[in-house]
């Protein structure tokens, strides 16, 4: 009998593996926002690293976050690593590509709790008197991501920080 319950153990496991190795090799979390100022005004609060503490939301989940700053104050090469609660774990990013005032490309490496590297991108369209803003994060999906994506929608947990930062950066950019 305890054979018996070992090999069905097995193979649902073994069934369970293989069903989240079909999973999407690949992540990708994309929200917009429309924000009534021009892009030149929206563009600095992306670029200067040190000014996402008036928005990000990852910033407010960690108050006693520890930051540190490097390479150029803003646009291309400006870094920002951070170590903080289980709430924003550990991680750098840098600013790899700044096109004033329409996109700001940055590489995401996060360290804990899982390792993880990605893009991040924000486009900025003008639309009359207002911006379009587009933040977006994209790449690859390890085997573990995939088992995690069974039990998290990645795009919901995600996706509800970026709006919520879209906002922090409307009201910001807005004032």
């Amino acid at each position: 009998m305890l054979k018996k319950i070992v090999v069905v153990l097995v193979v649902v496991v073994a069934g369970f593996l293989a069903y989240a190795s079909t999973r999407p090799d690949t992540l990708r979390v994309q929200r917009s926002a429309t924000i009534k100022a021009p892009p030149d005004k929206i563009f600095p609060l992306i670029t200067d690293l040190r000014r996402w503490s008036v928005w990000s939301p990852w910033e407010k989940k960690d108050p006693a976050m520890k930051r540190t700053f490097g390479g150029v104050d803003s646009g291309q090469g400006a870094v920002y690593a951070w170590q903080g609660n289980s709430d924003v774990g550990e991680g750098r990013m840098e600013i790899v590509e700044a096109t004033p005032p329409s996109k700001v490309a940055i590489q995401l490496d996060f360290i804990k709790p899982l390792e993880g590297h990605n893009v991040a991108e924000f486009t900025l369209k003008p639309k009359g008197d207002a911006t379009d803003v587009t933040w977006v994060m994209y790449g690859p999906t390890p085997f573990i991501g995939k088992v995690l994506g069974i039990f998290m929608n990645m795009d919901a947990m995600i996706g509800k920080d970026f709006e919520a930062g879209l906002a922090s950066l409307k009201a910001a950019a807005e004032k």
